[in-house]
């Protein structure tokens, strides 16, 4: 069998394990049907605004690291921003901070953090999610309507490897946002052809060698994007089957588990595929 022969049986049965294995799970509440609903985003909450799509970028934006509990979870939610972020008028907020991260900090601390002392070298948190801030209000203030971001979007729009570029070239627009980051951001706007190569899924294709040992963010997406074109069908859905297996949890649906939490099963399903994957290696060399 070629190499390339190879790796489309690879991923295919990889991606084969994983819809059989969440299927498999005796989790109270969890259905077929369940699972099934993460195959597609939801796309009945689809941004409409430019401010909708800016406040989507400021909770992508805040998912990093140790942010959500340092930033939406000091406030009550990054929804709260909307009081110093002009109701999150992409240029609303460009006319009346510009870059002045300082400015914005002061107000979120005035406002919001009832004048709490807070770090302010340039590797903490929240100067570095003002600066995030403005710098995504920055860029959608260049689109007059939403209307003109998504033709921008879908003329960048690939179903292969070259849809890369999208998320590469929102990773150098925007302060903070990073490329896995900025895959997140495009994923949760409806846009299937992309994936979030987080630990979830880096750790889950190291581990079944779906991906080099040294791949980046860059890579880990490009296998996903490979397996999803093996398996004729989306990079989301890619993404949605494995993530639910590493993070354990299913969101939309809080009669699963405890509220939709399951707990990870990440390590379980790569001894259960990686035993499978064995076996049906060793039933094909005796064959």
């Amino acid at each position: 069998m070629s190499s390339s022969a190879q790796q489309i049986e690879t991923d295919r049965l990889a991606y084969a394990l994983a819809r059989e294995y969440l299927f498999a799970l005796d989790v109270p509440g969890l259905t077929r049907d369940v699972i099934e609903a993460y195959r597609w985003p939801d796309n009945e909450s689809r941004p409409e605004t430019l401010a909708q799509i800016y406040l989507h970028f400021l909770v992508t934006a805040q998912n990093a690291n140790m942010r959500p509990g340092v930033i939406g979870g000091a406030i009550g939610g990054v929804e709260k921003l909307g009081a110093v972020l002009c109701d999150f008028e992409p240029l609303a907020v460009v006319e009346k901070y510009g870059a002045d991260t300082d400015r914005l900090l002061d107000d979120i601390v005035d406002q919001l953090l009832q004048n709490r002392e807070i770090r302010r070298t340039t590797r903490s948190l929240w100067p570095q999610y003002c600066r995030a801030a403005l710098s995504g209000a920055q860029f959608l203030a260049q689109f007059s309507s939403t209307e003109a971001f998504y033709e921008w979007v879908d003329s960048l729009d690939r179903q292969d490897e070259r849809c890369a570029a999208l998320p590469l070239l929102l990773s150098k627009e925007v302060h903070g946002l990073g490329f896995a980051l900025a895959c997140d951001f495009l994923k949760e706007l409806g846009y299937t052809n992309f994936a979030k190569p987080d630990v979830h899924l880096r750790d889950i294709f190291l581990a079944l060698s779906l991906c080099d040992p040294t791949a980046d963010d860059y890579g880990v997406f490009k296998a996903i994007v490979r397996v999803a074109r093996h398996c004729a069908t989306t990079s989301y859905e890619v993404d949605k089957m494995f993530w639910l297996i590493g993070s354990g949890y299913f969101y939309r649906h809080e009669n699963v588990g405890n509220r939709g939490r399951i707990g990870s099963r990440k390590q379980a399903f790569i001894e259960y595929a990686r035993a499978q994957m064995n076996k049906r290696q060793n039933d094909s060399d005796q064959s």
